[in-house]
């Protein structure tokens, strides 16, 4: 999987960066967006939590994914922009809670 930035725009009164991204992949199905998010994050030089993918869709017939994310420079900062459905997304799944009786 291949990550390109195609363009990048700082915004200082979100205290973040607007990012578009294109990814190149080779497998058969689009990546997740935590395996982008991740991707995403090391091209930024950011941790991981401070990224998240607010859209992606693959170009039909290709293997080709175009998105847009947003990377904050703090967690509070995040919080307090992004919507809680986008940041339940780019959340790892939670794992199921076993019943107490088990």
């Amino acid at each position: 999987m291949e990550v390109k930035i195609v363009t990048k725009k700082e915004n200082p009164v979100l205290k973040r960066k607007e990012v578009q991204f294109t990814v190149v992949h080779t497998q058969g199905k689009t990546p997740g967006r935590l395996d982008i998010k991740r991707s995403l994050a090391s091209v930024l030089q950011t941790s991981d939590k401070l990224v998240f993918v607010k859209k992606m869709r693959t170009l039909t017939g290709t293997n080709t994914a175009v998105g847009k994310a947003n990377a904050y420079e703090t967690e509070a900062q995040a919080k307090l922009i992004e919507p809680t459905y986008i940041v339940k997304r780019n959340s790892p799944p939670e794992k199921p809670k076993e019943e107490a009786n088990a």
